[in-house]
């Protein structure tokens, strides 16, 4: 328990947390996160976990990936950042398709759920793709 701990204490840049939690009413509902993929080319895969289904679809979810992603971008010189899921899970992959991610690699069948295949889906969004949708968002 205490390793699993230490891993919520890393840091992707000096004072840039891996992981943050989200709180709805100062009940902790879930998480985002990131790990580097490769700092050789600047690039970070990133996620967000929402745990108790009551928050599925309030929009609490696509609201804190909005601003963990806006904040990497921000925050950083992060280059590139991705995100994986299963085609099944359709709703983040609305949410990373309005922040601009692009489909970028689709494995059929590579995931299993409840008894069923599913693709995995990768996704993910440049640096100058992020400053554009910022552009419009501010204009």
């Amino acid at each position: 328990m205490d390793d699993y701990r230490k891993d919520w204490n890393k840091e992707i840049f000096p004072d840039i947390p891996a992981s943050l939690t989200i709180k709805c009413d100062a009940k902790t509902i879930g998480y985002v996160g990131c790990y580097w993929v490769d700092q050789n080319t600047n690039w970070l895969e990133t996620g967000i976990v929402i745990y108790d289904s009551r928050f599925w679809n309030g929009g609490f979810g696509a609201e804190a990936y909005k601003l963990w992603i806006d904040y990497l971008f921000t925050s950083t010189d992060i280059h590139r950042l991705g995100m994986s899921t299963w085609s099944g899970n359709t709703r983040m992959i609305k949410v990373a398709d309005k922040l601009g991610m692009k489909e970028e690699a689709r494995i059929r069948d590579a995931r299993m759920v409840n008894g069923e295949y599913f693709d995995a889906i990768k996704m993910g969004i440049l640096r100058k793709e992020w400053e554009f949708i910022i552009n419009k968002r501010n204009t």
